[in-house]
């Protein structure tokens, strides 16, 4: 069996890593862990567990468990900004980070959108590049228990100051994948994502939003298998 992967889903839930766990589970013929963070999908949150840093330790605590090594860590939004904190916890049970239109940081002139106030379908119109092609959203109220979970971790702002800085000590390969039409982070913002990470790469997908584990696997994939 090949390497291990630990994919971490965004503010949308788990539901929204699921379908591209099994493709690549399918395609690499690899071990591929999908945790849902605490709080998420009905789930309990942890007394101890309360910001991000205490989430990429709980992650890592778990590769130690599972007795994992050369794991590609590859996360999605907020589970970008995961991703990045559990690469500069440096554990040598991880071989490459990927960060798929990942939050966190902060830009001037490329602010993220401030998703708490919006509705489903809103959310959703800033999520894709085009998100007629996508199922209606079951409801048209508020933001989801999910959309309030992510703001409990990252706080009204979902960013950390200190983290653009911090990027610098990431030392293993870290790729940085980005949607043309993310409307969520736009690409300048995950430009400076790439720029801020000494071994990144980086990469824009063409027809893709916030969310290309949903709007173009398939690309998303590709992208994956040459790390």
């Amino acid at each position: 069996m090949n390497n291990p992967f630990l994919l971490l889903h965004g503010g949308g839930g788990v539901q929204t890593m699921a379908g591209f766990t099994d493709l690549l589970a399918e395609r690499t013929r690899s071990q591929v862990l999908l945790p849902t963070h605490p709080g998420f999908g009905g789930t309990p949150r942890s007394a101890g567990v309360t910001t991000v840093a205490d989430l990429a330790a709980s992650y890592v605590e778990l590769l130690e468990d599972q007795d994992l090594a050369n794991v590609t860590v590859v996360g999605n939004s907020f589970g970008g900004w995961l991703a990045a904190e559990i690469a500069l916890r440096k554990s040598p049970r991880i071989r490459a980070v990927v960060i798929v239109d990942g939050i966190g940081i902060e830009v001037d002139g490329h602010p993220l959108t401030d998703v708490s106030g919006l509705s489903p379908a809103e959310l959703r119109s800033f999520s894709f590049h085009d998100p007629s092609k996508l199922p209606a959203p079951p409801s048209a109220g508020g933001p989801s228990p999910d959309v309030q979970a992510l703001i409990g971790y990252t706080g009204p702002t979902m960013s950390d100051p200190t983290l653009i800085k911090r990027l610098a000590e990431i030392d293993i390969p870290t790729h940085v994948i980005w949607g043309e039409s993310d409307r969520i982070a736009d690409p300048q913002y995950g430009k400076a994502y790439a720029a801020a990470i000494p071994r990144s790469t980086y990469t824009l997908l063409p027809r893709t939003g916030h969310l290309p584990q949903l709007e173009t696997p398939e690309e998303l994939l590709a992208t994956l298998t040459t790390i």
